[in-house]
């Protein structure tokens, strides 16, 4: 590793990615939309807005939208998926996100099934709660909690763990690994009963419109956008700029590679021929049609990608 890492200090890798003309694809659906309309409706009986986020992207990509929302209500910001991120920098984020009026932080890995962080949610929440008026809520005993947040950084995952933490029981949100699971607009569900806590679910939302062009990659990276609308050869081609750039070269071992390489077509290549992702085309030549073997440098890419998601590829912070 320390010879890769002299490479990188050598200047081997590229020090900025060529976006070219690529636009990140806008995804705001109809639930989406619907969503912020119901949550902005339903903040009168919240008394706690929780935005969760990607602890891989503490800064990119939390929505601007939602910072109306958080203007009304006390607030905290969970960074979830806290096991696939390098926190080395951890105290130099929350300095930093303190600058930026966020005070309340709380780093958690809401699958593992018992998260430590978990058990400080609540009486954190309490306490925020404590040091603000409640206005019409003030004679009531339950409390009313609202999580959002992008797509696919753990909303559904938080309840869980919270009802598994608290309650001792199942899950009550369905949980999956695309953006988009939850299309159900406020779905009320308990989440502590000492004391009555509820809490809103909440479809995912993005902005309407990104403009910065990396900030999209980053969301795409993270599995907040749906692959097909970035594509995912430029998505693996961002991820290993991003993991040269880090000095990140885990990749290299898992896929058998002989070193780092800055070339995501020759490590695309590698990938599809080590896991045997091939596939059959039609080839025109001067006596006719053949039929060839050649390299699924898609399937590849999508393993690539797959695999930082799972943490395969080592610790990762994007900002």
């Amino acid at each position: 590793m320390k010879l890769f890492q002299a490479l990188r200090n050598a200047g081997t890798f590229r020090t900025v990615f060529d976006f070219g003309e690529r636009k990140v694809a806008h995804w705001f659906p109809g639930h989406m939309a619907k969503g912020l309309k119901k949550m902005r409706a339903s903040l009168r009986s919240v008394d706690c807005v929780i935005e969760i986020h990607d602890a891989r992207i503490p800064f990119s990509g939390r929505n601007p939208v939602f910072e109306e929302t958080l203007d009304v209500r006390p607030h905290m910001l969970i960074l979830n998926k806290m096991d696939l991120a390098d926190l080395s920098r951890k105290q130099t984020i929350l300095k930093m996100l303190e600058k930026n009026g966020v005070r309340n932080v709380l780093f958690t890995n809401c699958l593992k099934q018992e998260d430590d962080s978990i058990k400080k949610l609540v009486p954190m929440v309490m306490k925020i709660i404590e040091n603000k008026p409640r206005f019409n809520r003030v004679e009531n005993t339950n409390y009313c909690l609202m999580v959002i947040g992008v797509p696919n950084v753990g909303k559904s995952s938080l309840i869980n763990a919270l009802r598994r933490t608290n309650l001792k029981k199942g899950r009550a949100s369905r949980v999956g690994g695309e953006p988009g699971i939850t299309k159900a607009v406020l779905t009320k569900i308990q989440v502590c009963d000492r004391p009555i806590m509820f809490l809103l679910d909440t479809p995912g939302v993005l902005p309407p419109k990104i403009d910065n062009v990396e900030t999209g990659m980053k969301l795409a990276l993270c599995g907040t956008i749906l692959d097909h609308l970035v594509g995912e050869d430029i998505m693996a081609d961002y991820l290993l700029y991003s993991l040269n750039k880090l000095g990140v070269f885990s990749y290299v071992e898992k896929y058998d590679l002989h070193e780092p390489s800055d070339d995501i077509q020759h490590v695309l290549k590698h990938i599809a021929v080590k896991l045997k992702k091939i596939q059959r085309v039609k080839a025109i030549t001067g006596v006719g049609n053949i039929t060839i073997t050649v390299p699924n440098y898609t399937a590849a890419a999508y393993d690539f990608i797959r695999a930082f998601r799972k943490g395969e590829l080592g610790q990762v912070m994007l900002d």
